[in-house]
């Protein structure tokens, strides 16, 4: 990790420190590095609640961010990003069925022949690049997707 990626763009509060109560004692103790590379992977990983569900996963991403974004700027990151990568495949797989329900229809049915092996292979890419990026986070190297990273404020490069 590269200095200026160590708080996220999170500036610590006057006043404040990890761990304890008191004068000059935040109320919430910081993760060590390990339950912060846990939780991020966690929060990466959220999006196989989908395959259950249809949608708790950007849920779920949202509860983790909820539950670290004061205690962990890197897990509320993650989280973030997690949680509108989900949004956007939501989004892009919505929009292609739409269009492949229209192909379909107009083609009598012929369409349905190329539509459904790309919306299977569409819809399962996201799963897959959030499994690889939970697994780079558990590692302790930071993953970022292209686009949302910025989005959501993490700035640097893109992952891969």
């Amino acid at each position: 990790m590269t200095e200026e990626r160590s708080n996220y763009g999170v500036e610590p509060e006057p006043g404040r420190s990890a761990g304890g109560s008191g004068p000059g004692r935040s109320t919430t103790a910081m993760l060590g590095a390990r339950d912060e590379n846990t939780w991020s992977a966690v929060a990466h990983l959220s999006i196989f609640l989908n395959l259950f569900t249809g949608f708790l996963g950007p849920v779920a991403a949202l509860v983790i961010w909820a539950m670290y974004k004061d205690r962990s700027p890197r897990v509320a990151f993650h989280a973030l990003q997690s949680l509108w990568y989900q949004v956007a495949w939501m989004v892009i797989v919505l929009g292609f069925t739409f269009v492949a329900f229209i192909l379909t229809v107009v083609t009598f049915g012929l369409a349905s022949f190329v539509v459904v092996p790309l919306g299977i292979l569409l819809a399962a890419v996201p799963f897959v690049h959030m499994a690889y990026a939970a697994y780079k986070v558990n590692q302790g190297i930071d993953y970022r997707y292209p686009w949302i990273s910025e989005l959501v404020g993490g700035g640097g490069s893109t992952g891969i």
